[in-house]
């Protein structure tokens, strides 16, 4: 019985290995198609990390040769409209070597007010733009010395 058990066996093993066989082969090719996609893939994200490296450098570069006791206006659109950035406004104070409260006394409002638009968690009204504008077109010479006449004002 032992003999007739295992042929039994091995001809429903073969059986279903053959009904088998053109399921596992369209599998194995998707397979295959999908690996070449993913490694194509790792290909594209290797590259675009390196080119993002590469233009962090170029930035920071271009933030080392440029003079640190400068501060440029943001770029002005065609309409010659002022944008606020507090990244601006924050250089602007260090160019200066101010502290908020003496920035807040430059522009005339509170030191909170100050530190909210540095900081990005409110936005100047439009009155506010306007005096921020005025300091910052200004230049670092005569806003340090309108700074310390506010300043011995107060």
């Amino acid at each position: 019985m032992n003999t007739f058990s295992n042929a039994f066996r091995a001809e429903v093993v073969r059986m279903a290995r053959k009904e088998l066989k053109p399921e596992l082969q369209g599998m194995r090719k998707a397979i295959t198609s999908q690996r070449s996609e993913i490694a194509a893939l790792k290909r594209d994200v290797k590259n675009l990390t390196s080119q993002l490296k590469a233009a962090q450098r170029q930035t920071q570069a271009a933030a080392a040769a440029e003079p640190s006791n400068s501060v440029k206006a943001p770029k002005q659109a065609a309409s010659d409209t002022f944008e606020f950035a507090p990244e601006m406004l924050a250089r602007m104070r260090q160019a200066l070597g101010a502290t908020q409260l003496q920035m807040a006394a430059l522009l005339a409002v509170s030191p909170l007010s100050y530190s909210r638009w540095e900081k990005g968690q409110t936005q100047p009204r439009t009155k506010q733009l306007a005096k921020i504008e005025d300091v910052v077109r200004m230049g670092l010479v005569k806003a340090g010395k309108k700074m310390h006449r506010a300043a011995a004002k107060a």
